[in-house]
């Protein structure tokens, strides 16, 4: 990107802009840890989801016709990093594809074996929600068979094994990376400074300080909220910036006053699996079947348009009812 020149540099050839929004996104944060970059899986696009895909069939079908059971546990032993929302979306919904799906379609193996253990550095789940929503996911976790270990920091990953800071050794050749997320590299392109996590500071009006043509958004934007705390990487602060920066973009062209970006916080949800949810909206605090609900409603109506609306809804309800995924075959990654 050459701010100065107004000019993007792409693949597809040189454009030349009036304005600009950066809306890059982030990538995972594996804190220097090169051993982890190398071997663990990360959760941030389909490709990535469809790379765990192949890999999750690819251990069961190895663990199906391997002799030494020594191997074989670790072929089905499945960690996940990270106690947040996608951590724990991510592991409970291992258990419940490896107990309810999987176990069909291996019929011989023994299903107890599997293990999914949830790997958090401190001391609690979900530490943006209130305490008794934290301690009813550990609850809920348990019931669906996952480990949960707490002050488990991880150092390393050799592919076969994980290191946790205090020597204690995991046989595994799964790791899931939910523990961390930072700007995307790009940013450190624009040749202007960048805060924790790799994040660029904007004004009010979401602009650059020395580009005022320029405008960044989401995880790429580092704000701070009333309480001078970073707004938290996470979809409905990128959603709202966006509405703001678009407005913002015209008003600069036509040279009319710039609006101010002021977050409302919408709340916080996050699935444990089937039926099993934890939500706060506001002061009112949900969990169970209830926060579930309300977590199928506010993903459904994100979706645009009736029609994939409906088709989403009747796949929901096929695999609600059928206890079954329709996709499970390995195949190319995107």
């Amino acid at each position: 990107m050459d701010l100065p020149g107004k000019k993007l540099k792409t693949s597809a050839g040189e454009i030349v802009f009036d304005a600009l929004i950066l809306a890059v996104g982030g990538v995972t944060q594996f804190f220097g840890i090169e051993s982890l970059e190398r071997n663990a899986f990360g959760l941030k696009n389909i490709g990535d989801a469809t790379s765990v895909r192949n890999h999750l069939l690819t251990m069961f079908e190895l663990a199906n016709q391997e002799p030494d059971e020594t191997v074989r546990q670790a072929l089905l032993t499945f960690v996940v990093v990270g106690g947040g929302p996608t951590g724990v979306e991510t592991a409970g919904a291992l258990s419940e594809l490896t107990h309810l799906v999987l176990s069909k379609d291996y019929p011989r193996m023994n299903i107890d074996a599997v293990k999914v253990i949830l790997l958090e550095a401190f001391d609690k789940l979900l530490p943006a929600f209130p305490p008794e929503l934290s301690e009813n996911t550990l609850q809920v976790l348990h019931r669906k068979h996952v480990e949960v270990r707490f002050g488990a920091a991880v150092t390393d990953f050799n592919g076969e094994r994980v290191t946790l800071k205090d020597g204690t050794i995991l046989p595994t050749r799964t790791v899931i990376w939910a523990a961390g997320v930072k700007a995307a590299p790009v940013m450190s392109t624009l040749g202007v400074a960048q805060g924790s996590l790799g994040r660029t500071g904007v004004e009010p009006t979401l602009q650059l300080k020395d580009y005022p043509f320029a405008f960044v958004i989401g995880d790429a934007a580092l704000m701070s909220d009333k309480d001078g705390r970073p707004l938290p990487m996470v979809a409905p602060v990128a959603m709202q910036q966006a509405e703001v920066a678009a407005k913002n973009a015209l008003a600069f062209l036509n040279g009319s006053s710039l609006s101010t970006f002021a977050y409302k916080d919408p709340g916080s949800m996050a699935t444990i699996g089937r039926r099993q949810a934890v939500a706060r909206l506001g002061n009112l605090k949900f969990r169970g079947a209830t926060a579930w609900l309300i977590w199928l409603f506010v993903h459904l109506m994100q979706l645009v348009g009736f029609r994939n609306r409906l088709l989403v809804l009747v796949n929901w309800a096929w695999d609600y009812l059928f206890y079954d995924r329709a996709v499970r075959m390995i195949g190319p990654c995107l």
